[in-house]
């Protein structure tokens, strides 16, 4: 067999899968990118201390969108409607799943920068305020 006619046979999903096999991808990097972000939104309010809040959450904005492209370019090449067994469904229910991870990256990302502002408000504050 060719290189052509793997690649032929590939780009049919007949040797990695079904139809469904763009929009399955596009769920799973989906949610990824939500225990991603709502990791960040943890760590961000702490709940939990562990890790970096503003490389989680823009790890999450970047799995959002990935999952988003992933699920908009399926839908946008799948033949049929939906029930055909092509995978639609799956990529319909992947958009909002990346958008989600992108709205909780976002949040995680606004939540520490308004945490480290008033952080260093109060330590300002404490180095200048006067004694008596």
């Amino acid at each position: 067999m060719s290189a052509t006619d793997v690649l032929t046979v590939a780009a049919e999903g007949g040797a990695i899968g079904d139809g469904r096999t763009g929009a399955n991808l596009a769920l799973g990097v989906g949610l990824i990118g939500v225990a991603i972000g709502w990791l960040a939104l943890a760590r961000a309010t702490g709940r939990i201390s562990t890790g970096n809040t503003r490389t989680r959450a823009m790890a999450a904005m970047a799995v959002g969108l990935v999952c988003t492209t992933l699920a908009a370019l399926h839908l946008a090449t799948s033949s049929g409607g939906p029930g055909t067994g092509n995978g639609m469904v799956g990529a319909i229910v992947a958009i909002p799943l990346g958008l989600m991870a992108m709205i909780l990256g976002r949040r995680a990302s606004t939540h520490s920068r308004r945490t480290e502002r008033t952080a260093d408000r109060h330590e300002h504050e404490r180095e200048f305020r006067p004694t008596s």
